[in-house]
C-alpha cells in the first residue's frame, strides 16, 4: 500500500519524495483520489493562513496557481493537447498524432483561459463550506482519472505516458478510495448529494465523448478528464454559496 501510494504521489505530483525506483503501475490507479485528499488539505491550509492576509479574489487566484504547480502543469498540458486533437475535426489518427505534437494551438489556449478562469470564479464563490470543499474536490478530480481507466481502453499500445495503468486487471476494486471524499461530501448536506450527481455527470458525459470519438483514451485525455472535472465541481460547488 505505502510503496503505491509513494508512487501515486511521484506520478501526480511535484512533492519532494526522491526519484522513484519503480515504473507507474497499475496498482498505484486506487491511490490517485489520495493523492488528491492530500492536495486538497494542502490546498485548504494555504487557503486558509492567506485569507488571513489577503483579499478573497487574491487567495483565489494563489489557490489555481497552487493546483497547477503542485501537478507540475502534467493535467494542463493534456488539457491542451486534448483540446487541439478533439476540436480539430480531424480524422482519429489524425487527432493523436496532433495530441502529440508539443506546441499548443489556439484550441488549447482557449481550453486552458476557459479551465483556469471557471476554477478562479467558482473558488472565489466559496463561503460557508470552503474548506471542506477545497478539500475534496481534488480528490475527485484524480479519482476521475480511476473510473476512466477502468471504463475505457488505451488508444496508444506503442507506448504512452499512461499506458501501464491500463496493463493489469482493472476491476471496480481501483475506486474505493473515492468513497473517502463521497463520505466527506455528506458533511455537507444536500449539497454534497448534488455534488456527487455532478461529478457522476461530468465524468460520464466526458467518458461518452471520449468512447464516441476516438473509441478510447490517452494520457492526455486522462488529464483534462481531471482537469474538466475539478473545474465543473468548483463551478457546481460555488451555485447558491
Amino acid at each position: 500500500m505505502i510503496k503505491d501510494l509513494r508512487g501515486a504521489l511521484q506520478f501526480l505530483t511535484i512533492f519532494p519524495l526522491g526519484k522513484s525506483r519503480d515504473l507507474p503501475g497499475p496498482l498505484m490507479v486506487g491511490y490517485f483520489p489520495v493523492v488528491g485528499l492530500i492536495i486538497g488539505l494542502f490546498l485548504a491550509l494555504i487557503d486558509g493562513v492567506l485569507r488571513q492576509v489577503f483579499p478573497l479574489a487574491i487567495v483565489s487566484l494563489i489557490d489555481v496557481i497552487f493546483l497547477a504547480v503542485v501537478s507540475g502543469a502534467l493535467h494542463l498540458d493534456g488539457l491542451a493537447d486534448t483540446a487541439d486533437g478533439l476540436f480539430s475535426h480531424k480524422p482519429s489518427e489524425e487527432v493523436l498524432r496532433i495530441m502529440k505534437d508539443s506546441h499548443v494551438g489556439t484550441m488549447g489556449v482557449l481550453a486552458l483561459i476557459f479551465v483556469l478562469g471557471i476554477k478562479w470564479a467558482g473558488i472565489s464563490s466559496l463561503h460557508g463550506d470552503r474548506a471542506i470543499l477545497l478539500i475534496i474536490i481534488p480528490s475527485y478530480a484524480r479519482g476521475a482519472f480511476a473510473i476512466a481507466i477502468n471504463f475505457l481502453d488505451y488508444l496508444r499500445p506503442e507506448g504512452g505516458t499512461g499506458l501501464a495503468f491500463f496493463a493489469g486487471n482493472r476491476n471496480i476494486a481501483n475506486l474505493r478510495w473515492l468513497l473517502v471524499p463521497v463520505a466527506l461530501s455528506m458533511l455537507l448536506g444536500v449539497k454534497g448529494v448534488f455534488l456527487n450527481c455532478a461529478f457522476i455527470g461530468i465524468v460520464a458525459l466526458v467518458i461518452f465523448y471520449y468512447k464516441k470519438r476516438l473509441g478510447g483514451i490517452t494520457g492526455d485525455m486522462l488529464g483534462a478528464l481531471g482537469e474538466v472535472t475539478e473545474a465543473g465541481l468548483f463551478l457546481f460547488a460555488a451555485m447558491g454559496a
